[in-house]
């Protein structure tokens, strides 16, 4: 199961709370004059054991009715003003605090857009809804209640401790002896409970990461029986919650033990001394009974100190685990002039048809299958030298006189970020040119890299070293948004929203679409089935788009890639899921498309292949034959391989 990062041993829960302050700041206003208004209530609550002193030595001991009324009429204004207090401070706090956690949450799923994809590739989808959902509504709990309460009942205590010691000091140093012991004790369960705190929200994480999978993949758990395994795997892991949330309990009963019963023991002590004080007529009853009710008020602000450090703990874990997530670099948007990849040096300059990198002055074979470069060739040979050697020259020639615009790969290496650095690279010094208008099949074994070269050119992976142009510029030097309105993607697994299927494929327009377009790019997907749905194009889909079949999500995602008419189209292998009479109607739309556009499509099928004007071979991370389909059909071992595979998987 993907965990999160472990938290530091040396986190400061108050350094790491304060991280919550420039949201905070935009309603601070508000925050503190509720906490002003708590305090206020709070000491108001302080002034009732002194009325009832005045009473019990005035009115009470010389029997005035009329006092004790006027008294009683006292305290219950008293505590209407203290309830009356409390419920505005509550008033004040909703709204800014609900604003404080909407942006917040804004801010997270705003982030979550602009990282890039290895980071998603890192981190299970649960752990990151946990963290916008239940880690926030702690955060606002905490700036509701614990964050002002803390302030309010340290107030409260000192004001209450000063009454008591003014009233009678003796008595005032007895209540205050369980403080060191008090103290010492909430130390000891900040540092534990900080650690149960942080491990049951990552098993919260751990558990939504389940449920959520459990959810999206109902169909196969319900196909395999796996029911009572996955069933298992939940209860296994809720066991696993619940004894770290028993373990949290432990701790709050602990520290509730030790903060509830040591002062209750000083204040009978002061009950018995004050008792005797009365009888002896050192002390009035009346201050006695302010005394003893002065330290009752004190009760909960003190009982209450480590329901509000627990609070904390919890708060300071969530927003560390909030910032885990918005402290993640987010992909870079594109500067002028470019970046510099890894050991190329390259500046962003435009580029130019003869202006490539030392390691593109290889030229590709397509007769023997292999690149002539320093390395062994990685593609078994089957030609004999004169075919390859022509053919080399022609496509020498061809690279040399090629134009400036189109799709280019120069020298293009390819490492993922978590890789072992040791390790061969995935991709290793590609060099390959998609001219302007022409489309080229990608075609290798499963694992070859061609997904990840396709990634390459939109920017969901960013190269380890080399570039990429798009007519002539470099990809780098582009900003994100522009990069992306140029290239189109479709992916070999079409991902559908929770929308209507007209809003599925307009999400490839950009807003800039019409029905008009929407029509045209259902028509070159062969979807019109959507007319024959319920509401047509506004027929909601379902989540992931589970309620069509998988060639219906690939057509749908066809068309979405289509719809912007797009100068570069990136398909990844768009047709596998579509029946043979259903691949040729698209096809045959596809390729009226592809007359306009530069595109590169990864393909396994022949049928796939002839789409395309030219057809690169990828093996062992390198391009190791260009050419015609038939051409490498003709001159290449692997390739023939690879597509007589192909066709006898088509006729089985």
């Amino acid at each position: 199961m993907p965990t999160t990062p472990a938290p530091t041993e040396d986190r400061s829960a108050v350094r790491t709370l304060l991280r919550l302050w420039p949201y905070v700041r935009p309603v601070r206003v508000r925050l503190f004059t509720a906490a002003v208004i708590a305090v206020v209530a709070s000491c108001t609550g302080l002034v009732i054991p002194l009325v009832l002193k005045w009473m019990v030595d005035g009115p009470v001991a010389d029997r005035d009715s009329a006092g004790v009324w006027l008294g009683a009429l006292s305290l219950l204004l008293l505590g209407a003003a203290e309830a009356l207090l409390f419920g505005l401070r509550r008033w004040l706090v909703a709204r800014p605090l609900s604003r404080v956690e909407a942006d917040m949450r804004a801010d997270l799923y705003r982030h979550l857009q602009r990282l890039p994809v290895a980071f998603h590739d890192r981190w299970a989808s649960g752990q990151l809804l946990s963290r916008g959902t239940t880690d926030l509504m702690l955060l606002r709990m905490f700036l509701a209640f614990p964050l002002t309460f803390l302030l309010v009942n340290a107030v409260t205590i000192l004001v209450g401790v000063t009454i008591m010691l003014l009233q009678d000091w003796t008595l005032g140093l007895v209540v205050l002896g369980p403080a060191i012991p008090v103290v010492v004790t909430c130390v000891f369960f900040e540092n534990r409970y900080a650690r149960v705190a942080r491990r049951a929200q990552d098993q919260v994480g751990d558990l939504t990461t389940v449920v959520e999978e459990s959810v999206l993949g109902i169909r196969i758990i319900k196909g395999f029986g796996r029911h009572r395994s996955q069933a298992r795997a939940f209860r296994d892991l809720s066991a696993g919650l619940r004894g770290t949330e028993l373990h949290k309990a432990r701790l709050l009963a602990t520290i509730w033990a030790v903060i509830v019963t040591l002062p209750e023991l000083a204040i009978g002590a002061a009950l018995v001394l004050g008792t005797v004080q009365v009888a002896d007529g050192e002390l009035s009853a009346g201050t006695l009974v302010a005394f003893l009710s002065t330290a009752l008020a004190l009760r909960w602000p003190v009982d209450s100190i480590g329901f509000l450090l627990a609070m904390s703990q919890e708060a300071a874990t969530a927003t560390e685990r909030y910032f885990e997530v918005m402290d993640a670099e987010p992909e870079d948007e594109g500067v002028p002039g470019g970046r510099a990849p890894r050991d190329r040096g390259f500046s962003g300059r435009r580029v130019s048809a003869g202006d490539e990198p030392a390691a593109s002055s290889r030229r590709v074979s397509t007769g023997e299958g292999r690149a002539e470069s320093d390395g062994p060739a990685s593609a078994p040979t089957s030609a004999p030298a004169s075919a390859s050697a022509s053919t080399s020259a022609s496509t020498s020639a061809s690279s040399a006189s090629a134009p400036e615009g189109g799709l280019r790969f120069h020298g293009v290496s390819f490492r993922y970020p978590d890789a072992d650095p040791g390790s061969p690279p995935v991709l290793d010094r590609i060099d390959l040119h998609v001219r302007a208008g022409e489309s080229m099949a990608l075609v290798g074994a499963t694992g070859s890299g061609k997904t990840t070269l396709t990634a390459l050119v939109p920017r969901l992976h960013e190269v380890t070293s080399g570039w990429i142009t798009l007519d002539g510029e470099d990809i780098t030097a582009m900003p994100r948004e522009e990069l992306r309105a140029k290239v189109a993607v479709a992916f070999e697994e079409p991902t559908l929203f929770s929308a209507s299927v007209g809003e599925n494929v307009l999400m490839g327009a950009g807003g800039d679409a019409d029905d008009g377009d929407l029509e045209r790019a259902l028509a070159v997907a062969q979807a019109e089935f959507v007319h024959a749905l319920p509401q047509g194009t506004r027929t909601q889909v379902g989540e992931q788009g589970l309620s069509l079949s998988g060639g219906q999500r690939q057509r749908l995602a066809l068309a979405r890639a289509v719809v912007g008419r797009p100068r570069f189209l990136v398909l990844d292998d768009p047709l596998s899921a579509l029946d043979v009479h259903t691949e040729a109607a698209v096809e045959a739309a596809l390729r009226r498309v592809l007359a306009d556009t530069t595109a590169l499509i990864v393909a396994h099928r022949p049928s796939t292949v002839l789409l395309a004007d030219r057809v690169a071979l990828l093996s062992g991370g390198r391009i190791t034959a260009v050419g015609t389909h038939h051409e490498l059909l003709r001159t290449n071992a692997e390739y023939a391989h690879l597509m007589s595979g192909d066709q006898e998987a088509d006729h089985r």
